[in-house]
């Protein structure tokens, strides 16, 4: 070990050894000059103090090069780190836009569905009515308009509202009060003596027509159906049946 040291360091690096070999050689020519026979101390003072120094060596010279590649070589690789982090980001936005667009594409979509669902439904549900009211219309019987077709449509109305009677009471009792005539009044009676003749086919004063009127008949007393339906529900109210009628009620 030298006996020369610097304190907190053990070795002097290479630019400490190069500059302090750059001082003993300076230091050498200084001595060369004032050694020289006839020269003027002051001139030989001017020569050494005007003799550039140099303390960098080919050494110093090659590690200044490195350090400046080192920072070149970092700031290449942030900017490369950059780069990388922006083109994360930028494909992460990018995801996530494509994202949010196929979640409202397909909200769009099952709406579309939805709606088509609806619609196909709705157009169903109004197909299966008309064809049920076009069978309901194949099933509806045509009543012909005389006292046949009267009485059988009276007779289906009775049904439905559980009205007791048959064709033959019905007939029966409507050949004896009227003969078959829808038009027919009875001016003569007492009912006629009180201001409520008998009217139509079963001869039925207005008061008892109104009070046992069938819903779904026409509320005119000389209306064939109306008429016969109101008289049978009357009879099934009094005498339990049209059919247990065989005189004047």
């Amino acid at each position: 070990m030298s006996k020369y040291s610097f304190p907190g360091h053990s070795q002097l690096t290479r630019v400490h050894k190069a500059s302090m070999a750059g001082v003993a050689a300076l230091g050498a020519a200084a001595l060369a000059v004032t050694l020289v026979p006839g020269q003027d101390t002051q001139a030989q003072a001017e020569t050494v103090s005007s003799a550039p120094v140099t303390y960098t060596t080919s050494a110093g010279t090659q590690q200044i090069k490195d350090v400046q590649a080192s920072v070149t070589d970092q700031q290449a690789s942030a900017s490369e780190k950059a780069k990388q982090a922006a083109a994360k980001i930028k494909a992460q936005q990018e995801a996530e836009a494509k994202k949010k667009a196929d979640a409202e594409a397909k909200a769009k979509a099952d709406a579309a569905a939805k709606a088509k669902a609806e619609a196909d439904a709705k157009a169903k549900k109004e197909r299966e009515a008309q064809e049920a009211a076009s069978r309901a219309a194949a099933r509806k019987p045509v009543y012909a308009n005389n006292l046949d077709g009267w009485i059988k449509q009276s007779l289906d109305i009775m049904q439905a509202k559980g009205i007791p009677g048959s064709y033959n009471g019905l007939y029966s009792n409507i050949m004896r009060e009227s003969t078959g005539n829808p038009n027919a009044i009875n001016g003569w009676d007492v009912n006629a003596q009180n201001g409520t003749p008998s009217i139509g086919l079963l001869q039925v004063i207005q008061p008892t027509f109104d009070a046992y009127h069938v819903d779904g008949t026409s509320t005119n007393i000389y209306d064939p159906v109306a008429n016969i339906t109101a008289a049978a529900n009357y009879a099934a109210h009094t005498y339990g049946s049209i059919d247990n009628v065989s005189s004047a009620y």
